[in-house]
């Protein structure tokens, strides 16, 4: 991948890594993870885009968090990368779809596709779980952290059907993965993003300003509210579209496989086809 270095408007470090020829793509990572686990995705989309990736603040290569980043800090990061890009379209997986939805209303893009939007919409999904969450965070217990927080966000799982303990005993050994050390390092960056999703919840309507075309994902195998979010809000945006990926769980965008990645690059290729 091609690595080049910007700044945001307040001096921030941010590294962009591009790959492939075509039009611009910027792809916008969920939360605990970074724009390496979206690898698979750029590579398929890249022989007919540009795909540019970078990491929101607090990952390695990223400015530190101070504790004061808001929804604008993020939003001021993408737009330094859009006008350096010149690229005007955005995939969103998780907390990135929150933040490519949020751009939608006030940053120059053309076309935005989600996947599994982390959103509070209506109240779905409940954040009760978000206080205890932040204190155990803070008290460096990530394996009880992470069981709280999946437990509320995935109440279809297994995990949220044992008990507690049996619960915390798989996260535990989740944790012991390479996927789960990286989720570790993430854990401090984790708690504010969230915070900032639940921040903005609100009705569906606070999206309705979006003029962009929207395309709004969810797996077969994700949680119910994340498609009933997207169908809301593809409901009240003038050029919205909702749609279900079959075969598909959360992290699916990060699997990419084939099957997944088609309607998408059917989309930013102005070529995706109606329902």
């Amino acid at each position: 991948m091609r690595i080049d270095e910007i700044t945001s408007g307040d001096g921030a470090s941010i590294p962009v890594y591009s790959t492939g020829a075509g039009p611009g793509i910027v792809i916008l990572h969920g939360g605990g993870v970074s724009h390496r686990d979206y690898q698979r995705l750029a590579t398929a989309l890249s022989d007919r885009f540009t795909v540019h990736l970078y990491n929101r603040r607090g990952r390695a290569d990223t400015a530190p968090l101070t504790g004061t980043e808001t929804v604008e800090t993020d939003l001021a990061d993408l737009g330094a990368v859009l006008e350096h890009t010149g690229a005007r379209s955005l995939f969103g997986h998780s907390g990135g779809g929150f933040t490519a939805l949020r751009a939608g209303l006030s940053l120059p893009v053309e076309r935005i596709a989600v996947y599994d939007p982390a959103l509070l919409v209506d109240g779905r999904p409940s954040g009760n779980f978000l206080d205890e969450f932040e204190r155990l965070v803070r008290a460096g217990d990530h394996a009880r952290a992470m069981t709280v927080m999946a437990r509320a966000t995935y109440p279809d799982d297994i995990g949220a059907k044992v008990p507690f303990g049996v619960a915390l005993g798989m996260t535990r050994l989740f944790l012991r993965t390479s996927v789960g050390r990286r989720f570790v390092e993430a854990m401090p960056t984790i708690p504010p993003e969230i915070r900032r999703i639940h921040d903005h919840g609100g009705p569906a309507s606070d999206y309705a300003g979006i003029t962009a075309e929207v395309l709004l994902t969810a797996g077969s195998g994700s949680p119910r509210y994340f498609m009933q979010n997207c169908q809301a809000i593809a409901d009240v945006t003038p050029r919205g579209r909702a749609m279900l990926i079959p075969r598909s769980s959360h992290n699916a965008a990060n699997v990419a496989r084939e099957g997944f990645v088609k309607p998408f690059a059917d989309f930013f290729a102005g070529s995706l086809k109606a329902a």
